[in-house]
């Protein structure tokens, strides 16, 4: 017989209970130590570093949507747009090398920066520097003047409502392929005076919009530009060719002017990264200020306080490149007074008729006083206004003796190069009167290959300082061709001194 021990119904459904008791807190207690677990581990990964690429965003303006970024990439050779800046703007370059000769090499694409530079009203009205004085047209409304010459659609626009025609567009793209086809391997244009006639050439590419990452003449502005810059760094900001030869300063001037105008619109306007561009800017302009004569002009040699004092022709240029130094933003010393000096200098040359003389108040030579009166009427609509007492008085002095016979004495496209420039800011009756002057004149005096003709004064000759530089060939076609260039550029390269937008 066996024995079996039987537990009672109440003691059975207390042991049930208690197995399930037990059951449930079993489970509590692994599901919490799997929380400690998961709260343990979690705290181990943040406290561990991490290899996490950043991603380095670029955009144009105040994204105001996730659209608006993108990632940079980065390149190692250039990728040359289907158009020029005009159409869509250019890619930064970042330049690796100081060599004389060699060309830098971009390295860094980003996205493009907007075309909108705004209406104008925040940069001031043409010429001023944008600081609410009214001061003229030009330079002071440079990113919408510049705007105006980076399309083709709106130089066609300028020229048409300028008085110009589509001929003078085809005019200066021809010029510009013959200059293409014409620089010298590093960069440079001419054996004679290349600091000088290279700035010319690069100051015709840049009133075009063309800049370092245009399709057809990229090559050759980059190439200008580091030719000149690697001079400006090579000589402590000084730029010429021969420093013996006293007439260097005409070189620096121009070349100053030229690479200041390529910092506002290759640096300052479309994100270009060009090596030393900027030291070399700083550099060459601060010295042009610094070699100012005491009597506020600029002379030969840079002789700071010689008898001779300078002369009108050589303060024309600084005038110029000192305008375009300022308008880079960049930190130069004493610009103010310089450019007050200057303008001083430029009124004491004025005759009473309007005229402009040379070194005093006083016809220079066989020279009638245009060319200068031109030369002195632009340093004030640039640095003032057209509504200055001084310009003024020499539009109308030009308006009545302004002469221009390409095959002729009166050929002296110096003269006109400031010409049409200072009648084009006038306005008016005088402008349409000069434009009908001018702009068949150098229309119908380009050669088949974009250059343009000797002049011809005949027996006589031509009525200018220095008519060598225009009436030969080679140099002398060089000289001539960037010249007209620059006065058919006129038309959209700024805008006229009375503050119209259009």
């Amino acid at each position: 017989m066996s024995l079996h021990a039987q537990l009672s119904p109440e003691a059975a459904a207390r042991l049930a209970a208690q197995k399930r008791t037990s059951t449930i807190t079993s489970l509590i207690i692994a599901l919490l130590l799997m929380v400690l677990v998961g709260i343990i581990l979690t705290i181990i990964a943040f406290a561990s570093p991490t290899n996490i690429t950043p991603q380095i965003i670029s955009y144009s303006g105040t994204p105001e949507s996730e659209e608006n970024l993108q990632q940079k990439k980065v390149q190692t050779q250039v990728e040359r747009k289907p158009s020029a800046p005009s159409a869509s703007m250019s890619k930064v370059i970042a330049a690796n090398t100081s060599s004389p000769t060699a060309i830098p090499v971009p390295e860094i694409d980003v996205p493009e920066p907007s075309t909108d530079f705004g209406d104008g009203n925040d940069f001031g009205d043409g010429w001023g520097n944008g600081d609410g004085s009214g001061a003229g047209g030009g330079f002071g409304n440079i990113p919408t003047s510049m705007k105006k010459r980076c399309s083709k659609a709106d130089r066609i626009q300028r020229l048409l409502s300028s008085g110009g025609t589509e001929k003078c567009e085809d005019a200066v793209v021809a010029s510009l392929r013959w200059l293409k086809k014409n620089q010298n391997k590093d960069g440079s244009w001419t054996s004679q005076k290349p600091v000088g006639m290279t700035g010319l050439a690069l100051l015709a590419y840049l009133g075009h919009c063309e800049t370092a990452q245009s399709e057809e003449f990229g090559e050759s502005v980059l190439a200008a530009i580091t030719y000149l810059t690697n001079k400006a760094m090579k000589n402590n900001g000084k730029l010429a060719t021969d420093f013996k030869d006293n007439h260097w300063c005409y070189e620096h001037s121009i070349a100053v002017y030229a690479l200041a105008e390529a910092y506002t619109l290759c640096v300052k306007s479309f994100g270009e990264n060009i090596n030393q561009l900027e030291e070399a800017v700083v550099a060459s302009g601060q010295f042009m200020i610094n070699s100012q004569h005491q009597g506020g002009g600029w002379d030969y040699a840079y002789d700071e306080d010689g008898k001779r004092g300078g002369d009108l022709s050589i303060v024309g240029w600084h005038l110029q490149a000192l305008k375009a130094c300022k308008f880079t933003g960049l930190d130069f010393k004493n610009v103010t007074k310089c450019y007050k000096k200057g303008l001083d200098y430029v009124e004491r040359m004025q005759l009473s008729s309007g005229a402009m003389g040379y070194t005093g108040p006083h016809l220079h030579g066989s020279q009638d006083g245009t060319t200068l009166a031109a030369v002195g009427a632009l340093c004030f609509q640039i640095w003032k206004s057209s509504a200055s007492k001084v310009a003024r008085k020499a539009v109308r002095f030009m308006d009545k003796e302004m002469k221009f016979d390409w095959n002729g004495v009166d050929s002296d496209i110096y003269g006109h190069y400031y010409a049409v420039q200072c009648m084009l800011n006038n306005g008016g009756p005088e402008w349409e009167r000069y434009n009908k002057l001018f702009r068949d004149q150098v229309l119908n005096n380009q050669a088949e290959n974009g250059s343009y003709k000797p002049v011809n004064g005949g027996k006589k000759g031509v009525k200018a300082v220095a008519a060598g530089f225009i009436d030969g060939g080679g140099f002398a076609t060089h000289y001539r061709t960037c010249l007209a260039t620059l006065m058919l550029e006129s038309y959209y390269r700024f805008l006229p001194a009375t503050g119209s937008k259009k």
